[in-house]
């Protein structure tokens, strides 16, 4: 058994203790917003923050994250997750969607650290994550805009 806080809400897992964190996020504790991808942490579409830094939870045992706070795309909140999602929102980033849950992680993550990254910065920071789609454009975009309405 493994105890960790995950979005707010301490739990005890009972999955074995290399089960992937993702598949006992997703199975146990029926939080779905993480993606399967890859499973090889090359995509992001599983990212989660553990402890505040973004972790891809495909190749993360449960037993790792063992008395940490875990937070999924559900638990997302606070100033820069809304700004994010907003942008997310008017710039229509989303296309097919599927991987859009890693990318708003690793936006929040972004704008977190680095309010004020330029094009390099954003792309340096996003190019870790996969979009089939190749909304890349509007994934900059949004991050812009987000970061403009967060100095407002």
């Amino acid at each position: 058994m493994t105890k960790f806080s995950i979005n707010g809400q301490d739990v005890t897992v009972t999955s074995g203790p290399d089960t992937p964190l993702l598949w006992v996020v997703r199975d146990e504790l029926k939080l779905t917003g993480a993606k399967f991808g890859c499973g090889a942490a090359q995509c992001g579409a599983c990212t989660v923050f553990v402890d505040g830094q973004a972790t891809r939870s495909c190749v993360t045992p449960v037993s790792s994250v063992a008395g940490q706070k875990i937070t999924t795309p559900e638990g997302l909140s606070g100033k820069v997750a809304d700004a994010v999602r907003a942008a997310w929102q008017k710039h229509d980033v989303a296309q097919c969607g599927y991987c859009q849950s890693g990318q708003i992680m690793a936006a929040v993550a972004l704008l977190t650290e680095k309010p004020d990254a330029d094009d390099a910065g954003i792309d340096e920071a996003m190019s870790p994550y996969l979009c089939r789609c190749a909304s890349y454009a509007r994934i900059r975009t949004a991050i812009h805009s987000a970061a403009t309405a967060l100095r407002a």
